[in-house]
């Protein structure tokens, strides 16, 4: 199974580690998409370990953070600086989807 967490806000750091570590335990893939406030969280060092994990992929709405004023430089390679598309694609290829 596919999980996808789409992060709008910066207020569930907790759950979604929980939630891909627990996907991740289980044998699931999981894609994380950032957006909105969401992207305040690209600098939080215990989130940018999200993408270096096995069977994680993670992208961000660049527009999203120019507009919130997010920090991006130094973010591991792993971790895409994308668009709504990479959103798209996560809706499209996830078997479910959790909101954050």
């Amino acid at each position: 199974m596919k999980l996808g967490i789409l992060v709008n806000t910066d207020r569930h750091l907790d759950h979604v580690m929980g939630l891909a570590r627990a996907a991740l335990a289980k044998g699931h893939e999981v894609t994380v998409f950032n957006m909105d406030d969401g992207t305040k969280l690209l600098a939080t060092p215990e989130f940018s370990e999200l993408c270096r994990m096995k069977g994680v992929t993670t992208s961000f709405c660049d527009h999203s953070a120019k507009h919130v004023g997010a920090v991006t430089e130094g973010l591991p390679e792993e971790m895409v600086c994308g668009s709504q598309y990479n959103n798209a694609v996560m809706n499209h290829d996830a078997d479910k989807i959790i909101v954050l």
